[in-house]
């Protein structure tokens, strides 16, 4: 009795230390950066309409945007984010809180997803560890996004999944985790990560199929989903069907979105750019993982894995956020397999016939720690704008790599410890910097001429731009809604009458040779003016 309490107790110490980790990892700096375009900028905003609005107004459950109904998702995230309004005031921080907790949540659940599948605690540790370090999971989970939720409650369902061939009783929460999956991101997801797991409990234990509480659970979670989409049917009708449920999602599969196309590796392509330094232990993970298919951890990854990057690879929109379900599968294989570098393996697992190191790894490591050192090098010397917050991030870099290295060439199995430390330390120098959210720094600087649009126009007017790409962003700090216009209609508004307020550049400016009555202007850069015409009397 006392080595099963002993050993309770060490998991629930594991859990907490993952959680805290985790946690640390994916709130520090968390309100540093300002909000980017699109999904940061339009949750934001839905939530700050729900937050704004009275509870008799009904808005919690038929979501606005900018007073027009908001059909693309489910409101649950833009409730929970709206939540964090009202305790902590509307700013980046409490924009991004809800996804970053729930993200950094999924760590310690795929640590007991671990404990479940894998039999042993050490490839659980690896496989947490792992997936806590992945660049893409982090950086997409801190965003005020809905992704970060998602993979929380798949990784719920999926646990509930693997305790329920113990205790029954747990089917209850794979119903569960499947409704909050489809009230964030709606049915299509959910029917998707759905049929990854009842794929697996057909293959691994088909008896759970005929359990009540598995059935019971189901129809729990799926009770408010049919609820809200028969109250939004109700509410629009034909426009909610064709908006929400066949343009925002069944009609991905085959059409692209707004342009968002690639061929069937794109999802490869990602892994390759972000997969670093876990991607590299892939290819022999993955071959342990078909040696030992007849295991159930085995098999739920090759489910899992297989099943999902086919559905997404097969879509035709791709999204690089769409990989993200993927990555808890790959650190549970990648977990499994560095486990055994340690001298641990899950229980039944074939032996490798080999234990050496790969110089392959040797190579890549070296070559990566090259680059860190001369990255940092540069940036510490010879960089004309000089960025030492990227000095920093790629020093640890270099020291990680060269250590591990130096520790593979030694076939010492401590590369491990100091490759997970020197990959967090990484991630969290890159989270203190103003780097993390690199995709802000494609357009103009937002909180400036928000703060012009903000100052120069009054609330519920609208501001017409030359600007050729709508910016949630910008619509969002300066409270007011900036819609992009070609010079013809640009021309088209400023003869009308009244006259609505523009914020043109300096080249739109002369080339419509307008004649406003004020101006307010913000540097974009050397030359580019940001303006904001007003109407004339």
């Amino acid at each position: 009795m006392k080595i099963k309490q002993d050993d309770r107790l060490t998991d629930w110490l594991w859990l907490l230390g993952l959680f805290a980790a985790a946690m640390l990892l994916y709130s520090i700096n968390l309100g540093g950066l300002p909000l980017r375009d699109w999904d940061e900028g339009l949750v934001a905003q839905v939530a700050r309409e729900i937050w704004r609005s009275p509870p008799h107004s009904l808005t919690w459950l038929y979501p606005t945007y900018w007073g027009e109904p908001y059909l693309n998702k489910p409101p649950l995230m833009h409730l929970l984010v709206a939540g964090s309004y009202a305790i902590a005031g509307i700013n980046e921080w409490s924009a991004r809180l809800p996804g970053a907790f729930l993200t950094a949540l999924s760590v310690p659940l795929l640590y007991s997803i671990g404990r479940e599948a894998l039999g042993q605690r050490i490839p659980a540790v690896f496989a947490a560890l792992v997936y806590l370090t992945f660049l893409p999971v982090v950086r997409h989970g801190r965003l005020a996004m809905l992704d970060g939720a998602v993979l929380c409650f798949m990784l719920l369902m999926v646990w509930c999944l693997l305790r329920s061939r113990r205790d029954s009783r747990y089917s209850l929460g794979i119903g569960i985790g499947f409704g909050l999956i489809c009230l964030t991101k709606g049915v299509m997801l959910g029917l998707l990560l759905g049929a990854i797991a009842l794929i697996f409990l057909l293959w691994d234990t088909p008896r759970l199929i005929t359990l009540p509480y598995l059935w019971a659970g189901i129809g729990i979670g799926s009770l408010p989903v049919a609820l809200w989409y028969g109250a939004q049917w109700l509410q629009y009708g034909q426009q909610f069907l064709g908006v929400s449920v066949v343009d925002q999602s069944f009609r991905r599969i085959w059409t692209p979105v707004e342009n968002h196309v690639g061929p069937p590796w794109y999802y490869i392509l990602e892994l390759l750019k972000y997969g670093f330094p876990w991607l590299l232990f892939l290819p022999l993970a993955f071959k342990r993982v078909w040696q030992n298919r007849t295991l159930s951890w085995a098999k739920l990854v090759l489910v899992w894995s297989g099943v999902y990057l086919m559905a997404i690879s097969l879509m035709a929109t791709k999204l690089p956020w769409y990989i993200l379900p993927l990555y808890p599968a790959l650190a549970l294989a990648v977990g499994a397999q560095l486990a055994q570098f340690w001298g641990s393996q899950p229980i039944g697992m074939k032996q490798s016939h080999s234990s050496t190191y790969s110089r392959v790894w040797i190579g890549v490591f070296a070559l990566f720690a090259v680059i860190g050192w001369v990255g940092s090098l540069y940036f510490a010397k010879f960089s004309l704008q000089p960025e030492p917050d990227l000095e920093v991030i790629l020093a640890s870099v270099g020291v990680s790599m060269t250590t591990v290295a130096v520790l593979i060439a030694r076939q010492n199995p401590q590369f491990l410890s100091v490759l997970i430390w020197g990959s967090y330390l990484s991630l969290l120098l890159l989270m203190t910097s103003e780097h993390w959210v690199w995709e802000i720094a494609e357009a103009y600087p937002v909180k400036p001429v928000a703060e012009i649009v903000q100052q120069g126009v009054p609330t519920d007017q609208r501001v017409y731009t030359s600007y050729p790409y709508n910016r949630p962003s910008l619509n969002f700090y300066s409270d007011r809604r900036v819609i992009p216009a070609s010079q013809e209609r640009l021309l088209e508004l400023w003869n009308s009458n009244p006259r609505p307020y523009f914020l043109l550049d300096s080249n739109a400016l002369r080339d419509l040779k307008l004649q406003p009555k004020a101006i307010l202007n913000v540097s974009k850069g050397t030359e580019n003016w940001i303006l904001i015409t007003k109407e004339g009397s």
